[in-house]
């Protein structure tokens, strides 16, 4: 028997390994079984070559739950004990004290690099075992013992077969890992898809109401997924059938996209484009990334741009290592090549799908449309290629690239200032009388309802030449595209001042909204009365909502323009109907407000260019008993049309109508409006 300490410079390496290398336990199983299969596929090469005369046999992985153990068993090359002495005593590497402090911040890189696969067993294990036996003629079977200290012992020993049995007694504070569902969903999870066949336990079976146990293998992996054959050989309901096996709660996928790459790097999968829609989280991390089919992680940032995360299927390169970390894959450049690659022939897919099929693009661009947004946004080569299939669609669901959308609206859209003017809405029912006074101009109207459209929005202003996206509720139909300068008659500023305070008096209190009224000439055909919201100011609050940094803008109060009609008829009487009931009380009022607002104005020009020492006192203390005065004149004035717009039904009547038009009216101001509609109607 051979006695001796593992090859390493420091003797707390076992804790280290334990506690700090692997920050997930259940990596062990990946990594025995992965090397298993290396022993195996090595086997195979060497016969493949002549240079094993044996007979293979039958090649499957075993992995064997014990009381206190687990075993896992491959008949592949073996080990002699030199082999051991060279591959499992000294441990690949030197200096571990710097090696430790180098990658403290980011352990699971090592992993791979250094060789640990195999001590990834002391994880879970207070002693681990090799009983092994090489391939060559006249080898010895050897028994390696180590109890998780530097110690370890290696005797020959008694094995018929050839390969390696890796014996690991589970420790007291990893029982979870001998119970069968445990190590059932970690074979799932990690090695569903190795080449070579991997048996966990046997075949289950239900008989007359009993389970019972037959005497096949029960493997557990597919040796030849998908994505390892050649695109020629599959069916459309072959990549259907695998996509249920990788997501067997998700719906039918779009499409997919079948990789195959030899140069310059390595790269397999299939990419399959998922019904997205708006669960942007929740969609992502559905790619899985293997290595030579060993499954490594679903976290695939860094591999993929981000908007391809949104993507699901498999990716397999032997290029990137099996312990993926973010410091080594943002620097690595087989990482950056496969990461541009995929970009490029996913927009090549989505291309293609365009120009053969476009009405089936058409069709799945509701689902498609989130997925390609957000590609636009976050990656400009992928707009760059975008912005030849990306649509646009308008209110009466018709779509329209972005040239084609241009070539359409430019000649009755363009402002006088040369500027393309593009309207949309959010909704088609809620701004339903907004896009058909629209449409009533000539004008077409872009449905923008997506979640990240608010941001699409500002990236095409910034792309597209000299145009504006203006929603189409955000200002009179009249003013959306200016084709000349206004002209007009203008209502006096007197009467102006007379609606705004009657209008603003009965007025709701809503939460966090405030209203700037106005009176505007809009001819006797259109509305009486119209609420539009700053296209500037809603989106900057709508860009608070996806975007860091902007949250000023969402703590803002909501500001609409209540315009009022001056044309209508409505306006009109409700003008003469004051005028009729206030004129006796507000002339005089008005004539002493004139009369004092003009003595102030005469005092101030006496005393502009004066310092305030050089004005008289007596001046100042008339100027400010005049300003309480004009206070006190406008309050009175105010006060009696407050109670004439009190008493006014149809005012209150006009509010309620432009706020439920956008569905502002709730609660018990939608009760009252009800019941003052029965009430005129029965007048």
């Amino acid at each position: 028997m051979q006695k001796g300490n593992i090859g390493v410079t420091t003797e707390n390496i076992f804790p280290v390994i334990k506690k700090f290398l692997y920050s997930d336990h259940e990596i062990f199983l990946r990594e025995l079984v992965s090397n298993a299969v290396d022993a195996t596929q090595k086997l195979k090469t060497l016969a493949s070559m002549g240079d094993f005369k044996g007979e293979l046999g039958d090649l499957t992985i075993h992995v064997t739950l014990g009381k206190d153990t687990i075993t896992v068993s491959d008949r592949g090359l073996g080990l002699t004990a030199d082999e051991i002495d060279k591959y499992i005593n000294q441990i690949a590497f030197s200096g571990a004290n710097d090696f430790l402090e180098k990658y403290k911040n980011d352990a699971n890189a090592i992993i791979g690099h250094f060789g640990l696969g195999f001590y990834s067993a002391f994880m879970v294990a207070k002693k681990v075992e090799i009983r092994t036996k090489s391939y060559k003629d006249d080898a010895k079977a050897v028994l390696w013992s180590c109890q998780g200290s530097p110690e370890f012992t290696l005797e020959e020993t008694e094995k018929s077969d050839r390969g390696t049995d890796i014996i690991l007694y589970i420790d007291d504070d990893c029982k979870e890992f001998l119970e069968e569902s445990r190590i059932s969903a970690l074979l799932n999870k990690y090695c569903r898809f190795l080449p070579v066949p991997v048996a966990f336990g046997k075949k289950k079976e239900w008989k007359e109401g009993k389970e019972i146990v037959t005497d096949k293998d029960n493997i557990i992996n597919d040796t030849t997924p998908l994505w390892t054959k050649k695109p020629s050989e599959l069916t459309d309901e072959d990549y259907k059938k695998f996509y249920r096996e990788l997501y067997p709660m998700a719906d039918e996928p779009l499409f997919w996209i079948h990789l195959n790459v030899d140069y310059p790097f390595h790269l397999t999968g299939i990419l399959y484009f998922p019904k997205v829609k708006n669960n942007i989280e929740l969609s992502k991390n559905k790619i899985q990334l293997y290595c030579n089919q060993v499954y490594v992680t679903d976290s695939v940032e860094g591999i993929v741009p981000d908007f391809l995360t949104l993507l699901h299927g498999v990716l397999d390169s032997p290029d990137i290592p099996l312990n993926v970390s973010r410091s080594y894959l943002q620097s690595d450049s087989n990482v950056k090549k496969i990461s541009t690659y995929i970009t490029k022939k996913v927009a090549d897919r989505l291309q293609s799908i365009f120009k053969n099929n476009r009405k089936q693009f058409e069709e799945k661009w509701d689902d498609l449309k989130i997925f390609i947004d957000y590609g636009m946004l976050t990656q400009e080569d992928f707009y760059d290629r975008a912005k030849e299939f990306a649509l646009l669609e308008d209110t009466d669901k018709k779509y329209y690239t972005f040239d084609e959308y241009k070539n359409l609206v430019k000649e009755e859209q363009t402002d006088k200032d040369g500027t393309l003017i593009y309207l949309y809405a959010n909704n088609v029912d809620e701004q339903y009388s907004y896009i058909e006074a629209a449409k009533s101009k000539g004008y077409n109207v872009l449905l923008m309802n997506g979640q990240l459209d608010v941001a699409i929005v500002n990236l095409l202003e910034q792309k597209l030449e000299k145009c504006r996206f203006t929603r189409v509720d955000s200002d009179i139909i009249d003013n959306l595209i200016m084709k000349e300068d206004k002209r007009g008659e203008a209502l006096d500023a007197d009467k102006q001042e007379i609606l705004s305070v009657l209008f603003k008096s009965q007025l709701p209190q809503i939460g966090k909204t405030e209203f700037h009224i106005t009176a505007e000439s809009l001819g006797e055909n259109a509305f009486p009365i119209l609420i539009t919201q700053s296209e500037y100011m809603r989106r900057m609050k709508e860009m608070s909502n996806i975007q860091a940094g902007m949250g000023f803008y969402g703590e803002m109060p909501d500001m609409f323009n209540l315009i009022l009609n001056s044309d209508h008829k409505l306006l009109k009487e409700i003008l003469e109907s004051e005028s009729n009931e206030c004129s006796d009380s507000i002339i005089p009022i008005q004539k002493e407000l004139d009369e004092t607002d003009n003595r102030c104005k005469t005092l101030r020009k006496a005393h502009e260019g004066k310092k305030a020492e050089e004005i008289p006192a007596g001046e100042n203390d008339e100027l400010n008993e005049l300003d309480k005065r004009l206070t006190t004149l406008k309050q009175q004035k105010e006060t009696i049309l407050k109670e004439f717009a009190s008493k006014n039904k149809v005012i209150r009547q006009l509010i309620d109508l432009a706020l439920l038009q956008n569905g502002m009216l709730k609660g018990e101001a939608l009760n009252n409006f009800l019941k003052r509609s029965i009430e005129l109607i029965n007048q």
